[in-house]
C-alpha cells in the first residue's frame, strides 16, 4: 500500500503561483501513473495532470500551458507547479496513484485563488 501526503496549498491572488507536493511512503519507481486531481464545491472530481513512469504527461485542457507535473521517482515525490492561477482553479487538490488493483488518495490540500 501507499500513503500519500499533499502539501503546498494556500491562498493566492489571481495570476499567482503555487507548487504542490505529494510525498509517497514507498518507492514509486514501479508505479505506472501518478497524478493530481481536484474537486471544487458542488463539482465532480476531475483529473488535472498525470505523469507515467515512461515520462508521458497528460493535462486537463483547462490547465494546459499553466500547470506542470513533475515526477521525481528518486525522492518518491510528485509535484504540481501551478502558474497564472485563476479563481476557477479554486478547489481541493488530491494526489493519487494506482498500485495493483487499488487506488490510493491523499487527504487533499486546499487551493484558493482570489479575484
Amino acid at each position: 500500500q501507499v500513503q500519500l501526503v499533499e502539501s503546498g496549498g494556500g491562498l493566492v491572488q489571481d495570476g499567482g503561483s503555487l507548487r504542490l507536493s505529494c510525498a509517497a511512503s514507498r518507492s514509486i519507481f514501479s508505479i505506472q501513473t501518478m497524478g493530481w486531481y481536484r474537486q471544487a464545491p458542488g463539482k465532480q472530481r476531475e483529473l488535472v495532470a498525470q505523469r507515467t513512469i515512461g515520462g508521458k504527461a497528460n493535462y486537463a485542457d483547462s490547465v494546459k500551458g499553466r500547470f506542470t507535473i513533475f515526477r521525481d521517482n528518486a525522492k518518491n515525490t510528485v509535484y504540481l507547479q501551478m502558474n497564472s492561477l485563476k479563481p476557477e482553479d479554486t478547489a481541493v487538490y488530491y494526489c493519487n496513484c494506482v498500485l495493483d488493483t487499488w487506488t490510493y488518495w491523499g487527504q487533499g490540500t486546499q487551493v484558493t485563488v482570489s479575484s
